[in-house]
């Protein structure tokens, strides 16, 4: 049995989780053109090695962020994501803007 350690609920069988995608950097997209949502939405890295991923403990709906080795499959660490992210954006005001998120900080 698979073992993931969710930063709320402590360590649950990996049945009770959801994958929500690798971690990237937002775009607006209010401004941006369509191309680049596109690919924002549809692509990612897809590299062989560490990434940051979007994880979800069902039973609670409780996201949180992942480390993980994508050969080895192994979860190196998981946090809230409150560690990289100080604010919530209101994307329904046009003048809203996000925090910024430099891609050194991700890895």
């Amino acid at each position: 049995m698979k073992i993931m350690h969710c930063p709320l609920n402590g360590p649950r069988n990996i049945s009770e989780f959801t994958y929500g995608g690798e971690l990237k950097e937002m775009i607006d997209q209010n401004t941006c053109s369509d191309e680049a949502w596109a690919d924002y939405v549809f692509n990612t890295r897809n590299i062989a090695g560490v990434v940051l991923e979007w994880w979800m403990h069902t039973p609670s709906s409780y996201w949180f962020i992942a480390e993980r080795h994508t050969v080895t499959d192994k979860i190196l660490r998981t946090f809230d994501a409150k560690a990289l992210f100080s604010q919530r954006i209101d994307f329904s005001a046009p003048e809203a803007t996000a925090t910024v998120v430099h891609k050194e900080s991700l890895t």
